[in-house]
């Protein structure tokens, strides 16, 4: 992470009394982190919403063949309101188009992402995890339930939870909603014949697809909450500016 800094003072708060603090103002984001991190917002929003157009079309969900074979569906629901579809009236055949744009969008962004992450030693720098990560996974979570706001120094880096987050997301979730949206298409199925089985078939497959899916909405509601209790606008303004203020010995 550069360390493009400038000393600032700001005005806060102590037990009552008004007291000036030295704060500091340095780049957290490269631009591209902020562009693919906007772009994998905007992709994966219109990606569930015309996912659930798709689903709607047929509400059930199945494991192997049991869909071929007559029995029971794993689970069996009526649908998802319109106003969370896109389109927002039953259309098939737009909600596949919509998502397989939205799906392109998505991959030529992560590759994008991990080029640069790569390249630069993003990777490596900010998201490797450490011997002294390990150690400290307790506290991490203690202070996750405490709803602890890192200052200071401890600002300028992610924790250990944050970081097995963002890696279980960039190489788990993100990968397998990838792999399991290919499995359903009976095309590519044709040109590698076999493959899906591994995931079990292509119903299986598609409930692999429509679990990972919640699984991403899941992470992104803790991650929108987590930037609302640790300071919204200093972290919006991190990820539109890339500047992240520090106020010395005292919450960020």
């Amino acid at each position: 992470m550069r360390r493009e800094q400038s000393t600032m003072w700001s005005n806060c708060s102590r037990m009552g009394d008004d007291e000036l603090r030295p704060s500091t103002l340095y780049r957290r984001h490269a631009l591209a982190v902020r562009v693919t991190h906007w772009v994998n917002a905007v992709a994966l929003t219109l990606l569930l919403m015309s996912g659930l157009q798709i689903f709607n079309a047929h509400p059930n969900l199945y494991w192997g063949d049991s869909s071929y074979t007559g029995q029971p569906p794993l689970l069996q629901t009526d649908g998802f309101p319109s106003w969370i579809t896109v389109p927002s009236n039953q259309w098939l055949a737009m909600g596949r188009r919509w998502h397989l744009f939205f799906a392109w969008v998505l991959v030529v962004n992560g590759v994008t992402y991990l080029t640069y992450s790569i390249a630069s030693r993003h990777l490596s720098r900010d998201l490797g995890i450490t011997s002294t990560d390990w150690r400290s996974i307790g506290r991490s979570f203690a202070e996750h339930l405490r709803l602890h706001r890192p200052h200071g120094d401890e600002a300028r880096h992610y924790n250990v939870l944050q970081k097995l987050t963002y890696l279980a997301v960039i190489f788990g979730l993100l990968p397998l909603m990838i792999i399991t949206g290919m499995a359903m298409s009976p095309g590519l199925d044709s040109l590698w014949p076999g493959w899906v089985d591994v995931l079990g078939g292509r119903q299986s497959a598609r409930t692999l697809h429509f679990i990972t899916a919640w699984l991403l909405v899941l992470f992104a509601m803790i991650h929108v909450f987590e930037v609302l209790v640790t300071g919204f606008w200093n972290n919006l303004r991190s990820m539109i500016t890339g500047r992240y203020r520090i106020t010395t010995g005292a919450d960020s």
